[in-house]
């Protein structure tokens, strides 16, 4: 069945006039959301949950991007920058994550026109229509959006006119069982979140452990060639790889890659396997995880068997999935599969399409039965691992002209996007980052959006 819009958007309706657009998430896309927004003459309010700006980036803030600046910086960022006299990286050079916060993120946030408007600790728990639940449709393209935020000081409800939610999936991670549920007990610290800094401020969690790493993606691989670094150096530190197919699609041997570098990561993890460095249990259906004194076993079935495996800890790198609890009472129009807007779907497939061949879209994709709500950035790809920061700019710069007024340019999307050949997923995969093999330089520093400056923008997927 298909879901159309039966309400038509209105942008004149007098219960609209004077309220703000809101932006969930001051992280990349979002504070681009809101330079496009303001470029625009509209009125913005960007409500993050975290305590500062790009809250996410900074978890990962060890990390490298895969991107030089040239790829990372939206233009209508950058032109509320230079008014303030901030000068621009050296474009081919790779940041970090907490470079990109520091340089880039936390600059833009303190510029005149963005530094009023972003509300910190503020967490958008509920969205809806103002006295409407999804149920009504009588008048619901003029009545304001209704957002139930949560502050240190308690709950209140503020209105606006427009929603753009950017808060990503970062804080989303699929679960580790196949069948997508969440373990049966809660296992505390015993799990580790995708990414860790091994080499860095978490190498104690991992010091002299036994490590599960789940996951058939890049930031998988990434973590384990990080963990035989470790292991070198730390006896009685060893390393389990699961997956849950035969095989690894994405990251094969001999891996075709249009960024040599990361082409390399599917032969570099695998001699670790063939060394004996990293024992891979392939084939393993995960069906539950449950402590084990101060332990974890994980049971289920590998290669159709019953088959168990006691760790002392488990790094989850499954991928991630868009957190919809708070848009409960939002007319959403999400494909049944992959969890995105059904008009981008099928243009965001990773069985079908790699991070350079998806199409660049914006509005006429992005749509929901919902007048003027949007999904953008990371959270708009749903479960698909194929997101691009420079899709994610394009995306709020057509969403800003279609609030404006200007639909011809809100559907003038024009993005060139690279072919970078391993962003897709095999046949049950799930990741969403990619991360480039352990050259001389990714070596010291963690890497799931990294790798030797490439020729051509690449992929940037952790920056929601």
């Amino acid at each position: 069945m298909t879901l159309t819009l039966t309400v038509p958007p209105r942008t004149d309706a007098d219960r609209l006039t004077g309220l703000p657009v809101a932006v969930i998430g001051a992280g990349p896309v979002g504070l681009a959301a809101a330079a496009h927004l303001l470029e625009r003459g509209l009125d913005v309010v960007v409500y993050e949950a975290g305590p500062t700006v790009g809250t996410s980036v900074r978890a990962w803030g060890h990390t490298r991007l895969f991107s030089p600046w040239q790829y990372v910086i939206d233009p209508a960022a950058q032109r509320l920058l230079e008014a303030t006299g901030w000068e621009a990286p050296r474009a081919s050079s790779l940041p970090t994550g907490q470079d990109l916060v520091d340089t880039y993120l936390a600059p833009l946030a303190a510029t005149p026109q963005l530094a009023p408007v972003i509300h910190y600790g503020t967490r958008v728990e509920a969205l809806s229509r103002q006295g409407m639940d999804r149920t009504r449709s009588t008048g619901r393209a003029d009545t304001p959006f209704l957002l139930r935020l949560h502050t240190a000081d308690g709950a209140q409800d503020v209105t606006a006119r427009a929603v753009v939610d950017t808060s990503g999936t970062y804080t989303s991670p699929n679960p580790l069982t196949a069948a997508g549920l969440a373990p049966a007990e809660d296992l505390g610290d015993r799990v580790v979140h995708a990414l860790p800094d091994v080499l860095g401020a978490d190498r104690a969690r991992f010091t002299g452990k036994r490590v599960l790493v789940v996951g058939a993606g890049h930031s998988a691989a990434n973590t384990l060639i990080k963990l035989a670094s470790l292991a070198k150096n730390v006896p009685g530190t060893t390393l389990l790889w699961a997956v849950r197919n035969a095989g690894t699609a994405r990251l094969g041997a001999d891996a075709a890659d249009g960024l040599a570098a990361r082409g390399q990561l599917g032969s570099t993890v695998h001699g670790l396997v063939e060394s004996g460095e990293v024992q891979q249990i392939a084939s393993f259906e995960i069906d539950d995880v449950r402590p084990d004194g101060d332990q974890v076993t994980v049971t289920g079935r590998r290669a159709g068997e019953p088959f168990a495996v006691t760790v002392d800890v488990i790094v989850n790198a499954t991928g991630f999935r868009p957190d919809l609890d708070m848009l409960r009472e939002i007319r959403l129009g999400l494909d049944v599969i992959v969890e995105a807007p059904r008009a981008l779907a099928p243009l965001i497939d990773p069985n079908l399409h790699s991070c350079g061949s998806v199409p660049p879209h914006g509005v006429a994709e992005l749509a929901h039965p919902e007048p003027n709500f949007f999904i953008a950035g990371m959270k708009s790809y749903g479960r698909a691992p194929t997101f691009l920061l420079l899709t994610g700019y394009e995306q709020v710069r057509s969403i800003a002209a279609e609030l404006a007024g200007d639909h011809q340019a809100a559907r003038d999307v024009q993005l060139v996007l690279p072919e970078t050949g391993v962003c897709s997923t095999g046949v049950g995969g799930s990741s969403s980052c990619d991360v480039p093999a352990a050259t001389d330089q990714a070596a010291s520093d963690s890497s799931c959006c990294a790798t030797p400056a490439p020729a051509v923008p690449s992929s940037s997927c952790c920056t929601n």
